[in-house]
């Protein structure tokens, strides 16, 4: 087996899932003749391609670049929400004075009033 048959068998052996692409006649005719040259079917020169592809923009700077940035959303995100899920089902007793159908809207509450010396 060639080096470029290995994706070709590798994606026969996991899920694969159907993609349906609008081309022009004009590539649909080269990618036919292609597939006839090489002995695949067109369906595995997309395949081949796409996979070409994705590994060449993973090394693409800009793309790697963007790729940190929405990694550092998806931890930030998951983050918030690992706290949420944390507070919703806490086993710490609440907040002396504060029951939950007190509280506001707010993060963090209201002030609570402080208790002044009468005079």
């Amino acid at each position: 087996m060639s080096e470029q048959d290995q994706p070709a068998a590798k994606a026969q052996r996991e899920q694969l899932r159907t993609l349906a692409v609008r081309i022009t006649e004009e590539l649909r005719a080269q990618l036919d003749i292609i597939a006839q040259l090489t002995g695949r079917t067109a369906t595995e020169e997309i395949r081949l391609a796409l996979e070409h592809w994705i590994e060449m923009t993973k090394s693409d700077p800009a793309i790697l670049k963007k790729a940190e940035a929405v990694r550092a959303d998806i931890e930030r995100d998951a983050e918030t929400r690992r706290k949420a899920i944390a507070s919703i089902f806490s086993t710490k007793p609440a907040t002396k004075g504060k029951s939950p159908s007190s509280r506001s809207g707010a993060p963090d509450g209201p002030a609570e009033p402080q208790d002044t010396p009468s005079a």
